[in-house]
């Protein structure tokens, strides 16, 4: 009575201790391991079903006498082939081997000796015996059902012994408690699968979301992929330094996991903002680069400028050499001209003052209009024309053009207006519009119920805009305010934002030059000054630019050239 009520306690502990396990080569060990234990057999070995369903694969194999052990936390292969459930030609049920019938019937078997059992086929375990010496004898083989009462794996047991270290048949009274262990590992084993799915599935969603907005733009393909890659190249070198600030940092499952939903994410809100905004190349490009509607007009005032040297040599206003003199002068003018709408287009650099106001003078020049402005408009279009936009042809129009129907919700597509950007290419409302991403990838990522061990992903995702000194965006965070993982996606994302190659807009920049840049990023208080010695004195720069740059890009700087002088 007193051993039953010491089996009885110590399943209830397998019990618990089973529901805890998480990793799953620990978990079905230490089920073959504990099941060995109780039913007191020198070997075993537990099978799983495969995903198709048709076949037996083996998971974890031991045996004391021979001193095997192979699968799960020992990192031995498994060089058994799986066991078949069905005939491939006649898809008939294997029931001839013994663990291939208890998965097919979810019946328990005992064989008393192998060597003289009638009913199932023991040509393989005897060529094994006859390879290794070994004599397999008794056999407990019992079904792994979930709660479902499917059959997911087979538990088989060999040789039990007795206290004198004899083989002997498995008895009546401990296959009851053999299959009740069998019971709540199958239930342990189905419900950690089930939270592995429900994880991969998650992934599968996030790692869906992050590739459709690398393909909304040309611009980033791969940035929502390479971020959270570097992110995590630089917890585990925090995780590995042995001293200096990152000495205690650690991080467990759930935070390596936190860690990589974070990095996937870190741009979710990007599902919102156009493409045309994010992937604006010059200042007048909406749909399109509209520079080729400027470029006609300059065509149509060179046009008239031939125009009136004809004219002005036909009524003999002017002598044939003063007109062409007076059109060559012209047409040298508005090559100047174009080619300076054409240089602010582009914004490779800050706009001179000088060159915005010539700007305007230049717009002004005018045109005439001969065909109806409102026809081949959309109704949305025509509402947005003023009554002096409505006049009827012909009528007097600029060169460049800041329209009552260039406005669109918020945007001003006034070509003045935005060819007078005085750095890069986007206007005020465009640049919040894109800086809205983080306000919307945190308001996403708020409404998603994390578990209470990852509650740190919208923050980790959201605050890589953030800046140590307190200027960044949306919540204007100092770096006090910031743990280290969120320190290290704004690293992240400004380094892969830097050496990206796969965008068309800029020429990929070398390793120092990003590092320089990097630093003065430092200096100037918007990046974590460890995180960043860390970069450099870990080599990750180095090691995430031979996985994803081209070889152009690494140049031979040393690195701690850049290292900011404490």
């Amino acid at each position: 009575m007193a051993d039953r009520d010491r089996v009885l306690s110590r399943l209830i502990e397998l019990g618990i201790a089973l529901s805890a396990e998480r990793d799953h080569n620990r978990l079905t060990e230490r089920i073959l391991v504990e099941a060995k234990s109780l039913a007191n057999a020198d070997g075993g070995t537990l099978y799983l079903l495969s995903e198709d369903g048709r076949s037996l694969h083996f998971d974890i194999v031991r045996n004391d006498t021979l001193k095997i052990a192979m699968g799960g936390t020992t990192g031995v292969s498994i060089p058994f082939p799986p066991l078949p459930l069905y005939d491939p030609a006649t898809g008939a049920g294997n029931r001839a081997n013994v663990a291939t019938y208890v998965a097919l019937t979810g019946e328990s078997i005992v064989i008393r000796d192998a060597y003289t059992e009638k009913g199932f086929d023991f040509s393989g375990t005897r060529r094994f015996d006859a390879g290794t010496g070994y004599r397999s004898r008794s056999f407990l083989t019992l079904p792994l059902r979930n709660t479902a009462r499917e059959v997911i794996g087979v538990l088989q047991l060999i040789n039990a012994r007795n206290s004198e270290g004899h083989v002997v048949p498995f008895g009546d009274a401990i296959r009851p408690m053999v299959e009740a262990l069998a019971s709540q590992a199958a239930v342990a084993i189905d419900n950690q699968k089930l939270l592995q799915g429900q994880r991969d599935l998650l992934d599968s969603f996030i790692t869906v979301l992050a590739r459709a907005i690398d393909a909304k733009s040309p611009y980033t393909g791969g940035h929502c992929e390479r971020v959270p890659v570097l992110a995590e190249m630089l917890a585990k070198a925090a995780c590995d330094a042995t001293s200096g600030p990152f000495a205690d940092f650690s991080l467990d499952a759930d935070q390596w996991y936190e860690l990589h939903l974070a990095g996937w994410l870190h741009d979710c809100g990007k599902v919102t903002t156009p493409e045309y905004v994010v992937d604006k190349a010059t200042k007048l490009e909406t749909t399109y680069d509209r520079i080729h509607e400027v470029r006609t007009r300059f065509e149509v005032l060179r046009r008239d400028a031939e125009i009136a040297m004809l004219r002005a040599s036909l009524d003999g206003t002017l002598s044939r050499e003063e007109a062409e003199a007076r059109f060559a002068a012209r047409c040298a003018e508005l090559d100047e001209q174009f080619a300076l709408v054409a240089r602010l287009n582009v914004g490779a650099e800050r706009a001179d003052p000088g060159d915005i106001q010539r700007l305007a003078a230049i717009g002004a020049q005018t045109f005439i209009r001969t065909f109806d402005r409102t026809l081949g408009l959309s109704w949305e279009e025509k509402q947005r024309l003023s009554e002096a936009e409505r006049t009827p042809a012909p009528a007097v129009e600029t060169l460049l053009q800041d329209r009552d129907d260039h406005y669109v919700g918020i945007y001003n597509r006034g070509e003045v207006y935005n060819l007078s950007v005085e750095r890069g290419t986007l206007t005020a409302e465009e640049r919040q519009v894109i800086n809205d991403h983080i306000v919307v990838t945190q308001d996403m990522l708020s409404q998603m119920p994390f578990p209470r061990k990852m509650q740190r992903v919208p923050d980790i995702a959201g605050n890589h805009h953030e800046k140590i000194d307190g200027s960044g965006y949306p919540r204007g965070l100092r770096g006090e305010d910031m743990g280290v993982t969120e320190k290290m996606m704004a690293v992240a994302d400004v380094f892969e934002a830097l050496t990206a190659a796969d965008r068309p807009y800029k020429t990929p920049k070398k390793i120092s030059e990003c590092l320089r840049i990097l630093q003065s990023m430092v200096e100037s208080g918007h990046l974590d000054r460890d995180v960043f010695e860390l970069f450099l004195k870990a080599g990750v720069y180095r090691d995430y630019a031979q996985r994803f740059l081209h070889p152009d890009q690494m140049d031979d700087h040393a690195c701690t050239t850049f290292l900011p002088r404490s």
